[in-house]
Protein backbone atom coordinates (compact mmCIF):
# COMPACT_ATOMS: atom_id res chain seq x y z
CA UNK A 1 0.00 0.00 0.00
CA UNK A 2 1.43 3.59 -1.02
CA UNK A 3 0.91 6.49 1.24
CA UNK A 4 -1.49 8.53 -0.35
CA UNK A 5 -2.65 11.21 1.76
CA UNK A 6 -2.14 14.87 0.21
CA UNK A 7 0.20 17.74 2.09
CA UNK A 8 -2.04 19.97 4.50
CA UNK A 9 -1.83 23.49 4.66
CA UNK A 10 -1.46 25.05 7.95
CA UNK A 11 -5.27 26.15 7.88
CA UNK A 12 -6.32 22.68 6.98
CA UNK A 13 -4.31 21.15 10.27
CA UNK A 14 -6.05 23.27 12.67
CA UNK A 15 -9.75 22.56 10.89
CA UNK A 16 -8.81 18.57 10.98
CA UNK A 17 -7.93 18.95 14.78
CA UNK A 18 -10.80 20.97 15.76
CA UNK A 19 -12.91 18.48 14.11
CA UNK A 20 -11.05 15.84 16.21
CA UNK A 21 -12.02 17.75 18.98
CA UNK A 22 -8.70 19.61 20.21
CA UNK A 23 -9.16 23.63 21.19
CA UNK A 24 -7.54 26.70 19.26
CA UNK A 25 -8.17 29.79 22.04
CA UNK A 26 -5.69 31.47 19.93
CA UNK A 27 -5.49 30.14 16.43
CA UNK A 28 -3.38 32.61 14.99
CA UNK A 29 -0.74 31.76 17.63
CA UNK A 30 -1.50 27.96 16.76
CA UNK A 31 -0.94 28.44 12.95
CA UNK A 32 2.37 30.46 14.00
CA UNK A 33 3.63 27.03 15.63
CA UNK A 34 2.74 24.91 12.80
CA UNK A 35 4.45 26.70 10.92
CA UNK A 36 7.76 26.59 12.87
CA UNK A 37 7.46 23.51 14.77
CA UNK A 38 5.57 20.88 12.14
CA UNK A 39 2.63 18.71 12.91
CA UNK A 40 3.95 15.84 13.20
CA UNK A 41 6.84 16.70 15.53
CA UNK A 42 3.89 18.28 17.87
CA UNK A 43 1.82 14.91 17.32
CA UNK A 44 3.86 12.97 20.00
CA UNK A 45 2.90 15.30 22.37
CA UNK A 46 -0.78 14.59 21.38
CA UNK A 47 -1.18 10.86 21.52
CA UNK A 48 -1.70 10.98 25.16
CA UNK A 49 -4.20 13.37 24.92
CA UNK A 50 -6.09 10.63 21.88
CA UNK A 51 -9.38 9.37 23.70
CA UNK A 52 -9.94 6.90 20.67
CA UNK A 53 -6.63 6.29 18.90
CA UNK A 54 -7.86 4.46 15.34
CA UNK A 55 -10.02 7.97 14.95
CA UNK A 56 -7.81 10.20 16.98
CA UNK A 57 -10.54 11.87 18.57
CA UNK A 58 -9.32 13.80 21.40
CA UNK A 59 -10.26 13.93 25.22
CA UNK A 60 -12.91 16.18 25.72
CA UNK A 61 -11.22 19.63 26.67
CA UNK A 62 -7.86 19.47 24.95
CA UNK A 63 -6.72 22.12 24.06
CA UNK A 64 -3.50 23.29 21.50
CA UNK A 65 -2.26 25.32 24.50
CA UNK A 66 -1.64 22.31 26.55
CA UNK A 67 -0.04 20.32 23.83
CA UNK A 68 2.46 23.54 23.64
CA UNK A 69 2.92 23.36 27.14
CA UNK A 70 4.18 19.66 27.08
CA UNK A 71 6.34 20.62 24.27
CA UNK A 72 8.35 23.25 25.81
CA UNK A 73 8.37 21.22 29.14
CA UNK A 74 10.30 18.65 27.18
CA UNK A 75 12.35 21.26 25.16
CA UNK A 76 13.47 22.85 28.95
CA UNK A 77 13.91 19.31 30.08
CA UNK A 78 16.46 18.10 27.64
CA UNK A 79 18.24 21.47 28.84
CA UNK A 80 18.27 19.88 32.40
CA UNK A 81 19.23 16.63 30.75
CA UNK A 82 22.23 18.05 28.74
CA UNK A 83 23.87 19.86 31.60
CA UNK A 84 23.66 16.67 33.45
CA UNK A 85 25.11 14.42 30.54
CA UNK A 86 28.17 17.37 29.89
CA UNK A 87 29.38 16.79 33.80
CA UNK A 88 29.05 13.35 33.46
CA UNK A 89 31.13 12.82 30.58
CA UNK A 90 33.42 15.19 31.32
CA UNK A 91 34.15 13.58 34.71
CA UNK A 92 34.17 10.08 33.57
CA UNK A 93 36.73 11.07 30.68
CA UNK A 94 38.85 12.32 33.74
CA UNK A 95 38.61 9.39 35.72
CA UNK A 96 38.99 7.00 32.65
CA UNK A 97 42.79 8.84 31.70
CA UNK A 98 43.81 9.35 35.17
CA UNK A 99 42.76 5.66 36.04
CA UNK A 100 45.05 4.19 33.08
CA UNK A 101 47.26 7.11 32.73
CA UNK A 102 48.64 5.99 36.34
CA UNK A 103 48.79 2.58 36.27
CA UNK A 104 49.52 1.99 32.65
CA UNK A 105 51.37 4.82 31.29
CA UNK A 106 50.84 7.99 28.99
CA UNK A 107 49.80 5.90 25.87
CA UNK A 108 48.00 3.19 27.51
CA UNK A 109 45.18 3.61 24.82
CA UNK A 110 47.18 2.11 21.96
CA UNK A 111 48.21 -1.04 24.15
CA UNK A 112 45.96 -3.69 22.89
CA UNK A 113 46.50 -5.56 25.79
CA UNK A 114 45.08 -3.64 27.92
CA UNK A 115 41.73 -3.99 26.54
CA UNK A 116 39.01 -6.60 25.40
CA UNK A 117 39.46 -8.75 22.27
CA UNK A 118 37.53 -7.92 18.89
CA UNK A 119 33.70 -8.28 19.67
CA UNK A 120 30.60 -7.53 17.39
CA UNK A 121 30.83 -3.50 18.66
CA UNK A 122 34.38 -3.66 19.34
CA UNK A 123 37.93 -3.63 17.33
CA UNK A 124 40.49 -1.77 19.46
CA UNK A 125 42.38 -0.60 15.66
CA UNK A 126 39.51 0.80 14.91
CA UNK A 127 39.01 2.32 18.06
CA UNK A 128 42.65 4.03 17.65
CA UNK A 129 41.98 4.68 14.13
CA UNK A 130 39.03 6.33 15.14
CA UNK A 131 40.67 8.60 17.52
CA UNK A 132 43.57 9.51 14.83
CA UNK A 133 41.27 11.24 12.85
CA UNK A 134 39.49 12.89 15.71
CA UNK A 135 43.05 14.15 16.89
CA UNK A 136 44.00 15.10 13.52
CA UNK A 137 40.70 16.93 12.52
CA UNK A 138 41.16 18.76 16.35
CA UNK A 139 41.43 22.58 16.41
CA UNK A 140 42.31 22.38 19.79
CA UNK A 141 45.67 24.30 20.59
CA UNK A 142 47.15 21.74 23.15
CA UNK A 143 46.23 18.93 20.52
CA UNK A 144 48.30 20.93 17.79
CA UNK A 145 51.07 21.54 19.91
CA UNK A 146 51.62 18.10 21.12
CA UNK A 147 51.54 16.78 17.40
CA UNK A 148 53.70 19.33 16.59
CA UNK A 149 56.06 18.57 19.14
CA UNK A 150 56.11 14.90 19.37
CA UNK A 151 56.27 11.84 16.78
CA UNK A 152 54.51 9.66 17.94
CA UNK A 153 50.95 8.15 17.16
CA UNK A 154 48.36 9.75 19.07
CA UNK A 155 49.44 12.48 21.93
CA UNK A 156 49.02 11.11 25.56
CA UNK A 157 45.93 9.83 27.35
CA UNK A 158 44.98 12.97 29.19
CA UNK A 159 45.12 14.98 26.37
CA UNK A 160 43.68 12.59 23.60
CA UNK A 161 40.46 11.88 25.77
CA UNK A 162 39.41 15.32 25.41
CA UNK A 163 38.55 14.12 21.44
CA UNK A 164 36.21 11.23 22.84
CA UNK A 165 32.62 11.65 22.58
CA UNK A 166 30.53 9.93 25.12
CA UNK A 167 30.02 7.03 22.83
CA UNK A 168 33.43 6.60 22.42
CA UNK A 169 34.11 7.12 26.18
CA UNK A 170 31.37 4.62 26.78
CA UNK A 171 33.03 2.08 24.49
CA UNK A 172 36.29 2.60 25.68
CA UNK A 173 35.57 2.37 29.59
CA UNK A 174 33.43 -0.71 29.05
CA UNK A 175 36.42 -3.14 26.34
CA UNK A 176 38.56 -2.43 29.85
CA UNK A 177 40.06 -6.07 29.67
CA UNK A 178 41.12 -5.81 33.39
CA UNK A 179 38.04 -5.84 35.98
CA UNK A 180 40.03 -3.66 38.41
CA UNK A 181 40.47 -1.03 36.26
CA UNK A 182 36.96 -1.03 35.53
CA UNK A 183 35.72 -1.08 39.18
CA UNK A 184 38.47 1.47 40.12
CA UNK A 185 36.29 4.09 37.98
CA UNK A 186 33.24 2.69 39.01
CA UNK A 187 33.59 2.68 42.67
CA UNK A 188 34.48 6.76 42.94
CA UNK A 189 30.25 6.98 41.13
CA UNK A 190 29.55 4.38 43.95
CA UNK A 191 28.56 1.74 41.20
CA UNK A 192 29.05 -1.50 39.95
CA UNK A 193 31.37 -1.48 36.65
CA UNK A 194 28.61 -3.18 34.69
CA UNK A 195 25.99 -0.87 35.99
CA UNK A 196 28.20 2.25 34.86
CA UNK A 197 29.19 0.51 31.71
CA UNK A 198 25.05 -0.16 31.30
CA UNK A 199 24.48 3.82 31.64
CA UNK A 200 26.80 5.10 29.51
CA UNK A 201 25.35 3.06 27.11
CA UNK A 202 22.04 4.29 27.69
CA UNK A 203 22.98 7.89 28.55
CA UNK A 204 24.63 8.43 24.93
CA UNK A 205 21.48 7.04 23.68
CA UNK A 206 19.52 9.55 25.28
CA UNK A 207 22.17 12.37 25.12
CA UNK A 208 22.12 12.12 21.16
CA UNK A 209 18.09 12.34 21.42
CA UNK A 210 18.50 15.42 23.33
CA UNK A 211 21.48 16.78 20.77
CA UNK A 212 19.39 16.09 18.10
CA UNK A 213 16.08 17.39 19.29
CA UNK A 214 14.28 14.38 19.47
CA UNK A 215 11.50 13.98 22.20
CA UNK A 216 12.03 12.41 25.43
CA UNK A 217 7.98 13.14 26.41
CA UNK A 218 5.84 9.79 26.90
CA UNK A 219 8.31 7.55 24.89
CA UNK A 220 10.09 3.99 25.36
CA UNK A 221 13.72 5.02 25.28
CA UNK A 222 16.00 2.73 22.97
CA UNK A 223 17.83 1.19 25.15
CA UNK A 224 17.59 0.32 28.79
CA UNK A 225 20.22 0.40 31.52
CA UNK A 226 20.72 -1.96 33.86
CA UNK A 227 19.38 -1.21 37.35
CA UNK A 228 20.84 -1.82 40.60
CA UNK A 229 19.02 -4.47 42.57
CA UNK A 230 20.43 -4.20 46.06
CA UNK A 231 23.33 -0.91 46.31
CA UNK A 232 23.27 1.68 46.93
CA UNK A 233 20.17 1.62 48.50
CA UNK A 234 19.51 4.93 48.32
CA UNK A 235 19.46 4.53 44.43
CA UNK A 236 17.57 1.18 44.72
CA UNK A 237 15.13 3.19 46.45
CA UNK A 238 14.68 5.96 44.04
CA UNK A 239 14.18 4.31 40.65
CA UNK A 240 10.85 2.70 39.22
CA UNK A 241 11.88 -1.17 38.94
CA UNK A 242 8.20 -1.36 37.38
CA UNK A 243 8.93 0.37 34.29
CA UNK A 244 12.54 0.77 33.50
CA UNK A 245 12.46 2.10 30.07
CA UNK A 246 11.39 5.82 30.27
CA UNK A 247 13.03 9.08 31.14
CA UNK A 248 12.38 8.72 35.20
CA UNK A 249 14.88 6.26 35.67
CA UNK A 250 17.68 8.37 33.51
CA UNK A 251 17.09 11.16 35.33
CA UNK A 252 17.11 9.24 38.78
CA UNK A 253 20.84 7.56 37.65
CA UNK A 254 21.96 11.37 36.55
CA UNK A 255 21.00 12.35 39.99
CA UNK A 256 23.04 10.01 41.55
CA UNK A 257 26.06 10.41 39.53
CA UNK A 258 25.64 14.39 39.78
CA UNK A 259 25.28 13.76 43.23
CA UNK A 260 28.88 12.18 43.45
CA UNK A 261 30.16 14.50 40.73
CA UNK A 262 29.39 17.36 42.26
CA UNK A 263 28.46 17.98 46.27
CA UNK A 264 25.84 20.28 46.60
CA UNK A 265 24.41 20.79 43.43
CA UNK A 266 21.31 22.14 43.05
CA UNK A 267 20.49 20.04 39.72
CA UNK A 268 18.30 17.60 41.23
CA UNK A 269 16.23 20.23 43.05
CA UNK A 270 16.13 22.14 39.75
CA UNK A 271 14.56 19.32 37.99
CA UNK A 272 12.29 18.17 40.55
CA UNK A 273 10.53 22.08 40.87
CA UNK A 274 10.35 21.61 37.06
CA UNK A 275 8.63 17.93 36.89
CA UNK A 276 6.41 19.13 39.97
CA UNK A 277 5.58 22.70 37.80
CA UNK A 278 4.01 20.71 34.90
CA UNK A 279 1.53 17.89 37.12
CA UNK A 280 1.33 15.70 33.00
CA UNK A 281 5.26 15.41 33.24
CA UNK A 282 4.57 12.72 35.63
CA UNK A 283 2.48 9.93 34.30
CA UNK A 284 4.45 10.78 30.62
CA UNK A 285 7.81 10.11 31.81
CA UNK A 286 6.30 7.40 34.64
CA UNK A 287 7.65 9.55 37.72
CA UNK A 288 6.56 7.40 40.57
CA UNK A 289 3.31 9.07 42.81
CA UNK A 290 5.53 9.38 45.74
CA UNK A 291 8.52 10.32 43.91
CA UNK A 292 9.72 13.21 45.55
CA UNK A 293 9.67 11.18 49.06
CA UNK A 294 12.17 8.90 47.60
CA UNK A 295 16.13 9.89 48.60
CA UNK A 296 17.37 11.00 45.92
CA UNK A 297 14.75 13.54 44.77
CA UNK A 298 14.27 14.99 48.35
CA UNK A 299 14.91 18.70 48.41
CA UNK A 300 18.26 19.99 49.67
CA UNK A 301 18.26 23.18 51.54
CA UNK A 302 19.67 26.38 50.21
CA UNK A 303 22.04 26.44 52.71
CA UNK A 304 23.29 22.69 51.86
CA UNK A 305 23.25 23.97 47.91
CA UNK A 306 26.97 25.32 47.58
CA UNK A 307 27.19 24.82 43.51
CA UNK A 308 25.04 27.14 41.67
CA UNK A 309 25.13 25.31 38.51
Amino acid sequence: MKYAKPALTVEQQIAQLRGRGMIFNDPERAAHYLRELNYYRLSGYWLRREADHPTHTFVPGTSFEDVLADYVFDRELKLYLLDAVERLEVSVRTRWAHQLGLRHGAHAHLDSALFKQRSQNWNHAAAVASLINGVEQSRERFIQHLRASYDELLPPIWATVEVMSLGQISRWFSNLRHAADRNAIAEDYGLDEALLASFLHHVSVVRNICAHHGRLWDRDLPFKAQLPKKHPQALVDSLNHDDAGHTYNTLTMLGWLIGRISPGQTWVQRVCDHIVRHPPACAAMRFPDDFQSRPIWQHTTPSEASDPT
